[in-house]
């Protein structure tokens, strides 16, 4: 476990701007930076990153925290690896103290994972560099391919030779285990560069094939993907159906639906030109690369997923797809392409000459005039759809109406009017029908979307006001990320939702309006004795609070209570700094809630029964004034939801009981609806 004041050293050398922007670009606007929120889908930038606070926080999804829960959310990554990421990019040096078994299985089954793919990685590049076999075979198809050696280190491309246990036999002879070298499906723990036999034996699953490795957007080997170069027959001469590339399997820190081949080359290219080409296999993106066309990056031969747009998308909304012109893989790519416009992109299309490829065509042109083919000849992605699909369907009535529509969902989902409009009318042009109907079609198609947005919206407005702790799930995962969040990321269209949240009483809201009142000023002064004296905000509200004998019934908050009363007297203490960068994973969570809401003390207002007139006046007035007048409202607005409590409690008690016990009871009841009213005017007279 990384001691105490490494950790401190470590949130104080990271400056969250320069973390988020390894991941996401970002625009100033005035003190904050915003960019768009890789944790959902939006258009429209709600994502934010306060410099000053030393946090982030997301208005649309609702997401925040510091520099090391940003990592531990877009890395999937446990609190102790997002640590030593940070660690690794301000050089501080790490000693640890020894972890609880769980803990350093966790950590170890993780590392040993990321060690041996990056040995493999090393051991497939010195068998294409350093052996016969591989010059022979590995580096002469890699050259004949028109790649330059330059290129193929950088990829970091290799060659695994045509023996069944060479990778395996050197594996155990460096000393890594079996169950790192294989994979188990049912764990997903095991890199899958070693398959197993019937006897439980393991051997070299991408024996003959040049290497092609797999990098995460922070540049770590996470997977591999193989390319037969001869075939095979058997002992009969029979060839032996093999398939033409193999790839890891998917494991607790790989699915293939989450990762581009050649993103973590592309990305600075892609944000600094705000562009980024797609394509869909390996050689293409090299070949590409190689002539200067950086920004490319590729599927890998497989459907475009969600996670992959939105992978893109922390760096660019542009997209230019190239096709090589052949209808099959057009028709798959045309239904895929629809994500990039449900995700905000601006989509161009390129289809290549007949017979070429973006791999061909790169080896026979340089990167000038490659991109002067595609300013030439690239279509806007709606056209393009349009009249691909007219020449299929254009004597068929029924696919006639099944592309309108089709093409109708696709125009809806732009958010400009003036392009939706262009679109309507090529379209209606082409496909012989009024630009009126398509017109009502699309807009009929948008409200239909913003009805669902509403509810969406409605929705999780109704989250935010249920339990704010964090779930015990959300707890694991950031402790045991190996097995939680890397399992999740491996198919996230398979995993269950989450249980909903129990909603916050009257109580408890107030208690959390308490706690927020207490991480953002809790150090600030209150009043001021005679004698010089002074008393904080968070020492008051601790004193009101035991006074009033107040249990604190949400866990986390109780805790802020207490470490607030533990620490309050440190030298230096600075309740928003403590809290934001507390070592407890929950408290620090909550704390860049709270600290990042929006209005600041405003907000706090807006959440009590102060008056309209007084809520519109708060940005304008010292802060100093707002907390005077603040306190004391949230304090009485506890104790008036205490009160109804008990007035509920009683009164249930009366109907249940005897005549006698009923008397004793009325009079508890008057006593407690004279405090009521009591509060009552004090809260009336704030709102005059």
């Amino acid at each position: 476990m990384i001691p105490p004041q490494t950790i401190d050293k470590i949130f104080s050398a990271a400056k969250i701007e320069e973390v988020v922007q390894d991941y996401v670009p970002l625009k100033r606007r005035g003190a904050n930076l915003i960019g768009l929120c890789p944790f959902h889908s939006e258009r429209t930038g709600s994502f934010t990153v306060s410099p000053s606070k030393g946090i982030f926080k997301c208005f649309g999804c609702g997401e925040s925290g510091n520099a090391v829960g940003f990592v531990m959310k877009i890395d999937n990554c446990s609190y102790g690896d997002a640590l030593r990421t940070l660690a690794r990019k301000y050089h501080i040096e790490i000693e640890e103290r020894e972890l609880t078994p769980e803990e350093q299985q966790v950590q170890d089954d993780r590392a040993s994972m990321y060690e041996v793919n990056e040995w493999a990685n090393k051991w497939f590049q010195e068998q294409l560099w350093e052996t016969p076999e591989g010059q022979a075979i590995g580096l002469k198809y890699f050259r004949e391919r028109g790649l330059q050696d330059t290129t193929i280190r950088k990829f970091g491309l290799g060659y695994s030779p045509d023996k069944k246990t060479a990778l395996t036999d050197a594996a155990h002879k460096a000393g890594y285990l079996d169950k790192f070298l294989t994979n188990d499906p049912d764990t997903q723990i095991g890199t899958g560069i070693c398959g197993k036999n019937d006897k439980g034996e393991a051997y070299d699953r991408f024996r003959d094939r040049v290497m092609f490795p797999i990098y995460s957007t922070s540049g770590k080997t996470v997977a591999f993907a193989g390319r037969i170069l001869r075939k095979k027959y058997d002992r009969e001469g029979k060839e032996i159906p093999m398939g033409k590339y193999v790839n890891s399997p998917g494991s607790i820190i790989y699915s293939k639906t989450n990762e581009l081949y050649g993103l973590f080359q592309a990305k600075q290219a892609m944000a600094k030109q705000n562009l980024c080409y797609l394509v869909e296999g390996q050689m293409d993106v090299l070949s590409m690369y190689q002539a200067g066309i950086e920004n490319v990056v590729a599927s890998g031969g497989t459907a475009l997923t969600q996670p992959q747009v939105r992978l893109i998308k922390r760096f660019t909304s542009n997209i230019t797809v190239l096709y090589d012109g052949d209808a099959a893989g057009i028709h798959a790519a045309i239904r895929g392409i629809d994500m990039f416009l449900k995700e905000g992109f601006f989509v161009k299309v390129v289809l290549l000459p007949d017979g070429e490829d973006p791999d061909s065509y790169a080896r026979s042109h340089d990167a000038s005039e490659f991109i002067e083919y595609i300013n030439r000849h690239q279509q806007d992605f709606i056209r393009f759809k349009a009249q691909f699909s007219w020449e299929q369907v254009k004597n068929d009535p029924t696919k006639r109406v099944e592309l309108t529509h089709d093409l109708v969902e696709s125009i809806s989902l732009i958010p400009d009017e003036i392009t939706r409009y262009e679109y309507i009318r090529d379209c209606a042009q082409l496909l012989q029908t009024s630009p009126e109907v398509l017109t009502r079609a699309v807009e009929q198609q948008r409200m239909e979307r913003k009805k669902n947005a509403a509810e969406e919206y409605a929705t999780r407005q109704r989250d935010r006001d249920r339990e704010a702790i964090l779930p015990d799930s959300r707890a694991a995962a950031d402790q045991s990320a190996g097995s939680t969040a890397a399992a999740q990321s491996t198919d996230s269209e398979r995993q269950a939702p989450e249980p909903a949240k129990p909603r916050m009483t009257k109580t408890e809201q107030n208690i959390r309006n308490l706690t927020q009142l207490l991480v953002r000023y809790g150090d600030r002064p209150y009043f001021r004795f005679p004698n010089g004296t002074t008393v904080t905000v968070g020492a008051y509200l601790l004193q009101q609070l035991e006074a009033d004998g107040v249990d604190i019934t949400l866990p986390i908050d109780k805790r802020i209570f207490e470490e607030f009363k533990a620490h309050q007297n440190a030298d230096g203490f600075m309740a928003e700094n403590f809290f934001k960068f507390h070592p407890d994973q929950e408290i620090n969570a909550l704390a860049c809630d709270l600290v990042a809401d929006r209005y600041q003390l405003s907000s706090i207002f807006s959440k009590v029964a102060i008056s309209e007139n007084v809520v519109q006046e708060v940005e304008q007035r010292p802060e100093q004034d707002l907390l005077n007048e603040l306190v004391p409202q949230l304090i009485c607005e506890l104790k008036l939801s205490l009160i109804n409590e008990r007035i509920e409690a009683v009164q249930k008690q009366i109907k249940t009981t005897d005549s006698e016990q009923s008397i004793q009871l009325l009079g508890q009841l008057s006593q407690l609806q004279g405090v009521k009213r009591e509060i009552c005017k004090f809260l009336g007279n704030r709102m005059r």
